[in-house]
């Protein structure tokens, strides 16, 4: 492997020395910095080079499953059906739309001569070795299109405009013309953009110089973006500002929120113009969110807060009065049950919530005025039901607030994505869609079920696990029951943000099944799959109990003959990736491979640099070791990077982004040298040199990822490279 030159940097704070004879790797300016990854780079591909028949072999399997040619089921807004397709061969979606007429969806799967193309992608990303959309919206009478683009992965975004319709864009706003493009292109914004009444004027975001997305701009369509007017800036770099629109177009929304603090801003989609009413000023800890709803005596906000309310609640108030004064509770605070987001028809309220590690909805018939008056509305309400356990049940989209029918989604890790629609007066369900699995699946063939283990402090852990069938001794054997031997296992696991991994569907993960691979979540703390208390309880001071309840869950798996540690393989991304980083120091021998993609592995170096994209808003999450020596010795106890022991070591594939302006591309390559120097190990490191966060775009070099990934798991595992025989795998 490539061995960097080491220059000694010793870091210093609350009177403790780090040695990092890397930190010059941080330096994109220094030319050895790109000459190493390059050759990094170089050794990876010459180290899986025996791989390549079996990462091609896995990537015709994973595209053979694949309806290359599909449709998305299309949402009906207004007068058309909204949809997106994609084309064998093409890498990116084609967006389109077709005229509204009857009840049901169409789903003809090629072009058809009422479609209109809203945007091809393809077309868009030709010469680009990289190309992302990050905004798409349809303006409010359908006649403009707003959409923003990436070449680089660096999430800064150019905004342009397309008119659907005969017209032009002048100085003075739209006329009647030929239609096309607008000729303005608005540069160098962020996520996030909201659409005014008029169709003239849109609302965007910016970054500054540490990524933070601080203001919210306005644009009038046919001026020079030079010209924008500023909205709202927010100077507390723990803050980030995004914009959005009811559902009802009633008004634009400016949130402002850090990971522990909000607060929302309006401003009438009818007065673009006019300056943003602020709802309730912030106060430390408490977080709310605001949508709107249209019909009672007036207009009134729904308000989703964790004001006296741990796991969340919702409220009311008065448009014009929207203050915490006048607030009236409609579904009360429930321990356990985490209310996650609040959707606002017409005739109903449609609650995302958690209970007992699942996502489920909740759906709440609303009578004349019933918001107006508060009091609970629970007693009415009623679950869409799931068929399987663990399951997920999502909210699809549903644009149109007077919608009586609800478009969701639901899937496990034995039955594919599955779209319906849900009479909301009669509850009865129609399937819409169901993903196409190409090829010989049947959902009969595999075990799902949850494990749940038991952590140092007590605290029961959940487990996703799913398997194919004939590994068991006895087909007809209780849930949970072992394979008839130990089998190769992949644990993966995040762990950070409230960000929960739930059992969902995965084509690709058959070519792992199949070969005889158990597959889990470990649910772990710091995550919110058990509410908002699950979060809490693994970040800042402690965060350790992440990385504990990880190993808990591995060795559950190894107690109960699962797997054996040789056998068993971890991944994560991301802070899932100081997540693998962290349980390979703690228990090197638990396992027998590890995949960290851009993981967040010096998280403690990072943390204390200020200057570093995200870095003051990522205090909340984990502590702020640079005014707190708690916070420092505790993030330095686990830090990856900082703890590598001269312990054996698994093999290792990590990959980085050199423009990730997330996690910093010198994090894995740091760590990997560090790897390899202390403790000898056998790691791989690939970078991106032309992406960012998200790895390569594309579906289909997404799927060679994914390929390669799956490749060197199970040569790291000794698998089987041949599907369907469950037996002949190694160890």
């Amino acid at each position: 492997p490539p061995v960097p030159e080491r220059r000694r940097h010793v870091l210093t704070a609350h009177d403790d020395e780090r040695a990092d004879d890397w930190y010059w790797l941080a330096d994109r300016d220094d030319p050895g910095v790109l000459r190493h990854l390059r050759a990094e780079n170089a050794y990876a591909e010459q180290v899986l080079a025996p791989l390549e028949g079996l990462r091609q072999s896995l990537y015709e399997e994973m595209v053979a499953r694949i309806d290359e040619t599909d449709l998305s089921v299309p949402v009906r807004r207004g007068p058309w059906w909204y949809y997106q397709r994609t084309e064998e061969g093409k890498s990116y979606p084609v967006h389109c739309r077709r005229p509204a007429t009857g009840d049901e969806p169409p789903l003809d799967k090629g072009p058809v001569p009422d479609e209109t193309v809203l945007l091809d992608e393809n077309t868009l990303a030709q010469g680009h070795a990289y190309f992302e959309v990050g905004n798409l919206a349809v303006s409010p009478e359908h006649r403009w299109l707003a959409y923003a683009t990436d070449t680089t992965g660096a999430e800064l975004y150019d905004l342009r405009f397309r008119r659907l319709d005969a017209g032009e864009v002048t100085g003075g706003g739209v006329t009647g013309g030929e239609g096309g493009e607008a000729s303005e292109t608005v540069p160098a914004t962020y996520y996030g953009l909201a659409w005014a009444n008029d169709e003239a004027h849109v609302l965007y975001t910016r970054v500054d110089d540490a990524m933070r997305p601080y203001q919210v701009w306005r644009h009038r369509l046919g001026t020079d973006p030079g010209d924008d007017a500023l909205v709202l800036e927010e100077p507390d770099e723990r803050f980030t500002v995004s914009v959005g629109r009811t559902k009802d177009g009633a008004f634009l929304v400016v949130a402002v929120q850090s990971h522990t603090t909000s607060e929302a801003w309006l401003v009438p989609a009818g007065e673009p113009e006019a300056a943003p009413r602020l709802v309730e000023a912030r106060r430390p800890g408490i977080e709310y969110a605001v949508e709107h709803h249209r019909g009672g005596r007036a207009g009134r906000l729904v308000v989703l807060t964790n004001d006296d309310a741990e796991d969340f609640r919702v409220m009311t108030a008065p448009d014009d009065r929207p203050g915490r004064e006048a607030w009236q509770e409609v579904v009360p605070h429930r321990p356990g049950t985490r209310v996650e987001d609040v959707d606002v028809l017409d005739g109903y309220l449609v609650l995302a919530e958690r209970d007992d590690g699942e996502p489920l909805l909740r759906v709440i018939p609303l009578g004349e005025g019933s918001l107006d008056a508060g009091g609970d509305l629970l007693p009415g309400s009623w679950v869409v039901p799931a068929t399987e356990h663990p399951s997920v049940t999502w909210e699809g989209p549903n644009p149109e607030p007077e919608a009586t029918r609800l478009r969701i989604e639901q899937t496990s890790l034995v039955t594919p994505r599955t779209v319906l629609d849900v009479d909301l007066e009669t509850r009865a369900t129609v399937v819409r869609k169901r993903q196409p699995v190409l090829g010989d699946f049947r959902p009969e063939r595999y075990r799902t079920f949850r494990l749940w283990a038991t952590a140092e402090d007590g605290t029961r852990v959940p487990l996703s696990v799913v398997h194919r069938a004939d590994l068991l001794a006895d087909v007809g054997a209780p849930e949970g029951t072992p394979p008839a031997s130990p089998a190769p296992c992949l644990l993966y696991g995040y762990g950070a943000y409230e960000h929960s991994i739930d059992p969902v569907f995965s084509s690709l993960r058959l070519s792992l099944l199949d070969r005889g691979v158990v597959f889990a979540i470990a649910h772990v703390r710091g995550g919110g799959e058990l509410g908002r208390r699950w979060y809490l309880d693994g970040k800042e001071a402690a965060k350790p109990h992440t990385f504990g309840d990880f190993v808990t869950c591995a060795r559950l798996l190894v107690d109960l003959g699962f797997t054996t540690p040789s056998q068993l393989a971890i991944r994560g991304g991301s802070a899932g990736g100081l997540l693998i980083g962290a349980v390979l120091n703690r228990a090197p021998e638990l396992f027998g491979a590890a995949v960290a993609e851009v993981p967040f592995v010096d998280c403690l170096t990072t943390m204390l640099d200020e200057t570093l994209p995200l870095t003051v808003g990522e205090w909340e999450e984990w502590g702020n070791p640079v005014t707190d020596a708690a916070a420092y010795a505790t993030i330095k106890s686990y830090s990856p990077y900082d703890n590598v022991g001269a312990s054996r070591y698994p093999p290792v594939l990590a990959t980085a982004g050199l423009n990730d302006p997330r996690v910093g591309y010198w994090e894995p390559t740091k760590w990997v040298a560090r790897l390899r120097t202390v403790a000898g190990a056998r790691v791989v490191l690939r970078t991106e040199l032309e992406a960012g966060h998200g790895g390569p775009s594309g579906r289909y070099e997404a799927w060679r990822d994914e390929a390669l990934v799956y490749a060197f798991l199970l040569d790291a595992l000794g698998v089987a490279t041949e599907p369907g025989d469950a037996d002949s795998t190694g160890g």
